[in-house]
Parts: C-alpha cells; structure tokens; sequence
C-alpha cells in the first residue's frame, strides 16, 4: 500500500526545512529591527517581506511549472516552509492586543490596516516583479 502524497518523507521534509530556514530567519530580524515607538516594525517588515516573496513564489513557480516535480518541491520548501516559518501573523495578532491594552487604540488600528494594505501591495509587487523578471530571462 502506497502512502498518499502529504504523507510522505520527502514533502514533510521540505516543509520542517523551509519552515526552520524561515523561522531562523524571521528571529533573525526581531534581534536586528528594534521596535519604534512600541510599534514592532520587525512584525510589519517580516510580514511584508514574507508577502513579497510568495507573490513572487506564485508567479515565478506555481504558473510557470505547477506541477513539475521541481515546481511542486519549490512550492513545498520556501512556499508553506520557508515563508511560512518566516512570517508571523500570530504575533500580529498579539501586538495588535498589545497596543489595545496599552490603550493605543487608533495606533492600533492603524497598524492592523497598514498590515494588510501593505501585505496586500507586497503581495502584488511580488507577482509583478515575477512577471518582468520572467520577461528579461526569456529575451
């Protein structure tokens, strides 16, 4: 009997090592990127970033080779590991709570539509670059 695909060794192992990249990573900035003012910028630059990269992952990989086994594999280790470790919308979700508590309200809420605005850019920039990067190589 043959295991089915997401249960087998090789994609739990690209995933657990994406993820441990990604999350090394994401602790990596929280050491270097210090708070300004209460806001943690090192949440919104992670987040961002981690944005960026998987529109870029969805053009670059996903249309051009989604079911290669390069493709797939691709997918697997930097998309649901990599940035998935890296990016951190729980401790979004706590420093929003944060701000809340300390009774910073609009700082808050501030903070919370600039994340998704900003994903949602990041997120666009990623596909973008992908598209005119995938138009240079091909030239």
């Amino acid at each position: 009997m043959t295991r089915p695909p997401h249960k087998s060794w090789a994609p739990i192992l690209l995933v657990s090592s994406g993820g441990a990249l990604g999350t090394a990573a994401r602790e990596g900035v929280f050491l270097a990127v210090p708070d300004l003012s209460e806001i943690p910028v090192a949440i919104a630059l992670v987040n961002v970033v981690g944005a960026f990269l998987l529109g870029y992952l969805y053009e670059a990989v996903t249309r051009q080779a989604p079911t290669t086994p390069r493709g797939t594999s691709l997918k697997l280790l930097l998309g649901t590991g990599f940035c998935g470790g890296f990016t951190t919308y729980s401790s979004l979700a706590t420093a929003i709570a944060i701000l809340l508590t300390a009774d910073r309200p609009m700082v808050a809420a501030l903070f919370a539509l600039g994340m998704v605005v900003g994903g949602a850019c990041a997120t666009l920039a990623g596909l973008v670059t992908a598209v005119l990067h995938s138009r240079v190589v091909t030239r």
